[in-house]
């Protein structure tokens, strides 16, 4: 059996967001076992699974991103949409736009310290769907 839903995230700012709960609580209860993948429908955002408890770890991933693809960079062509639009898709290429998890024991199936990471790539990205399905 496939269940399927759609999660829309308010805006948040630039920077990894944890959001596990939301998509725990989005689904509701889960089955015994089987698989959630979920996609994010756009392309200058991204989905990773990363720590959970330090959130120096997301302010590390914000400053590595930064300084791997930054902005203005002469290279870009694709600048009408201001300075950190060429950045974001590429950065989501690179993270991607979707995970897959276990579910088990009525339960993702994550590591002790793994958490589901919203990688916003935007300045002012605005709201963010989510499509989650989950196979049992």
């Amino acid at each position: 059996m496939t269940i399927q839903k759609t999660l829309t995230l308010s805006p948040l700012p630039r920077g990894f967001h944890l959001i596990t709960r939301k998509v725990e609580e989005a689904v509701g209860k889960l089955p015994e076992n089987g698989i959630m993948h979920v996609l994010i429908q756009h392309s200058s955002a991204g989905l990773t699974l990363n720590e959970n408890a330090d959130p120096s770890v997301r302010h590390d991933f914000e400053s590595f991103m930064n300084h791997l693809v930054p902005e203005n960079h002469p290279l870009y062509s694709h600048i009408y949409e201001g300075a950190d639009d060429m950045p974001a898709h590429l950065k989501a290429s690179i993270i991607g736009s979707s995970v897959t998890i276990p579910i088990t024991s009525g339960r993702l199936n994550l590591g002790t310290w793994q958490g589901i990471y919203l990688c916003e790539f935007r300045n002012h990205g605005g709201s963010r769907r989510l499509v989650i399905s989950i196979i049992s």
